[in-house]
């Protein structure tokens, strides 16, 4: 971790400003990243975009081989240690693999369950034998791996599940029963992470099941809306017998497991939203170039100009803020290694940190990558409704990512409750800021001479935005106390508020990062997105914090809280319309999404 940078927590971003100097942007990343990633975006164009129809159609085979050439280019082995066959390269190097094969559609998904859910269980939990055993094989893809958690009668709540292990009378193997369904890669795979429960356990365990054990049936593959292209089975494990050496980790420990392998998996699909939705807008971009109406291309009209630049914003800022994160869990993952904690652990660690951050990453990047392809539809027109057109797949194919790796709803819910939790340890100090933002309340508004650096209006934006969320959750945790958990569509409100703040403040950072390092001209059209991107922002953060304001306040003291949110949702006016069409007239120039 560079020495001028702050250690920054989880979650902390409510409370604190950030500078610019402690946060990643993508325009760092070195040569060899850079490289890896063309390494990806080179394959899916010559292996993956030209046989979409064929993966599809789920051809016999086909899937498996672009897995096998995707490892013989070390692409399933990035973040493995190079003791294992790997490239040992970082969390945010893996993070930009998963972009570039974000737009490989059906691939994406079978590689990233393959690499992510797959892999990752054994090569953070695995006893030594256990890594050596089956990470060089994963590393290469001679052995494809699936994850079967989700059962028909748990979904959200995993834990729930009731596939059994029983040791047999020999103690020499657990038999596995129950039913895993919606397994990604499940016709294919060669080892299954399996979760069950020993006897009347509370919580999961899990273990590491090998095709050939025996005891495994599926029924055929699920048609489904989208994503065709990949493996989709449901699995039945009948008296499947596994070697007692093939648990992972410890007896119980299969929840905890879950909970911090689905936050990598959040994530690193809030990543692969970014090479989806890249594709897209490019696309769209070019299709509104060559679409000729009233003797103009479409794109001369400026409500297909606001989609293209509406588009690229909420791609830049979800950018901004999935690579920040990514590079927090990195400085995390050092600085607990020099501390003294062992790497598998310090992995783990990291990412459970920055939970928080994974979580709004996979909401808010599935949301933005529905609104790039819906408004590709759009821009298509008629054509866009075609499935002989781009549009119809990318359309198909987003819509399974508000619903993978927990679905947005739950995740949204995960953010509040993970940031009360932390509060009530002691580890994040969210009712002391509450309550000076309270108190503020009380007082006479500073009408102190305006800051005019750079980015010093934006930042008191920003910065009056957090009180607004710390002014509502404040509220809603003094007045509602141990039943606000009951309270989803608040949670669901105050969730919003955070989220939106944090993609805000991650693309603003960047674009003040970009005009201290590279100067003004560089910045100009990430400034252009930060501030459309921030002032759609103060609209949203007001709308959801009002909706929960008036679902628990009441008389006065609800006045007095709304005059408080429009003293921070207030802000000097802006031409956004004009900046939009300066995005939107790069990107027509360059024809493409190139920012």
């Amino acid at each position: 971790m560079e020495a001028n940078k702050k250690t920054i927590k989880g979650g902390e971003f409510v409370i604190r400003e950030t500078a610019y100097t402690d946060i990643f942007i993508p325009e760092e990343f070195d040569e060899e990243a850079k490289m890896i990633r063309q390494t990806c975006l080179d394959f899916l164009e010559a292996e993956v975009l030209d046989n979409l129809d064929r993966i599809d159609a789920q051809e016999e085979g086909l899937m498996q081989s672009l897995m096998d050439k995707a490892g013989e280019l070390g692409m399933l082995g990035v973040s493995i240690p190079e003791e294992y066959g790997g490239f040992g390269k970082n969390f945010n190097t893996s993070m930009l693999v998963a972009e570039a094969v974000g737009g490989g559609f059906s691939f994406a998904v079978a590689l990233s369950a393959h690499t992510g859910i797959g892999t990752l269980p054994i090569l953070y939990y695995g006893n030594a034998e256990q890594k050596t055993k089956y990470i060089p094989k994963l590393a290469t893809g001679e052995w494809k791996a699936a994850y079967c958690l989700t059962e028909p009668n748990a979904g959200s709540d995993a834990n729930s599940g009731r596939t059994a292990a029983k040791l047999n009378p020999e103690g020499t193997h657990y038999l596995i029963n129950g039913q895993k369904m919606w397994i990604t890669n499940g016709g294919f795979a060669d080892i299954f992470i399996v979760f069950a429960k020993i006897d009347d356990d509370k919580n999961l365990t899990a273990f590491i099941v090998e095709k050939d054990f025996g005891g495994i049936t599926m029924n055929p593959e699920e048609h489904k809306l989208g994503i065709k292209g990949s493996s989709t089975r449901q699995i039945f494990f009948n008296d499947c017998a596994v070697p007692v050496e093939n648990m992972l980790s410890t007896r119980e420990n299969g929840f905890k497991i879950a909970v911090n392998i689905l936050n990598i998996g959040r994530i690193k699909l809030g990543a692969a939203t970014i090479g989806s939705a890249r594709m897209v807008a490019s696309q769209a971009v070019k299709y509104a170039n060559e679409r000729v109406q009233f003797n103009l291309p479409i794109s001369k009209f400026g409500a297909i100009r606001y989609k293209l630049a509406e588009m690229a914003t909420r791609l830049y800022a979800n950018e901004s803020a999935a690579y920040r994160a990514g590079q927090n869990i990195d400085d995390a993952f050092e600085s607990l290694v020099a501390g003294g904690m062992s790497e598998a652990d310090a992995k783990l660690k990291s990412v459970e940190q920055f939970a928080i951050e994974c979580a709004i990453i996979k909401v808010w990047g599935s949301e933005m990558l529905d609104y790039v392809v819906d408004e590709g539809v759009q821009i298509y027109g008629g054509m866009g409704y075609s499935a002989e057109a781009p549009m119809e797949r990318a359309y198909r194919d987003s819509r399974i990512n508000r619903i993978f790796e927990g679905t947005n709803e739950v995740n949204r819910l995960l953010v509040v409750d993970m940031l009360l939790k932390r509060a009530m340890k002691g580890e994040l100090d969210l009712m002391g800021p509450a309550t000076a933002v309270a108190n503020e309340l009380m007082s006479i508004p500073d009408f102190a001479e305006e800051d005019e650096t750079p980015f010093a209006a934006e930042k008191k934006i920003l910065a009056n935005l957090k009180k607004a969320g710390l002014l509502v959750a404040g509220a809603a945790v003094q007045k509602l106390m141990m039943s606000l958990s009951k309270e989803e569509e608040i949670l669901m409100n105050i969730a919003d508020v955070i989220g939106y703040i944090y993609v805000a403040e991650s693309v603003l950072l960047r674009a003040e990062k970009i005009h201290h390092t590279q100067g003004a001209d560089a910045a100009s059209y990430p400034v252009d997105m930060a501030r459309v991107y921030l002032y759609s922002t103060i609209d949203k953060v007001y709308a959801a914090a009002k909706e929960a304001l008036y679902s628990f306040g009441e008389g006065d003291e609800l006045k007095m809280m709304l005059v408080g949110l429009r003293r921070f949702t207030k802000a000097e006016p802006f031409n956004v319309k004009d900046a939009r069409q300066r995005i939107a007239k790069k990107m027509i120039d360059d024809n493409k999404y190139n920012f």
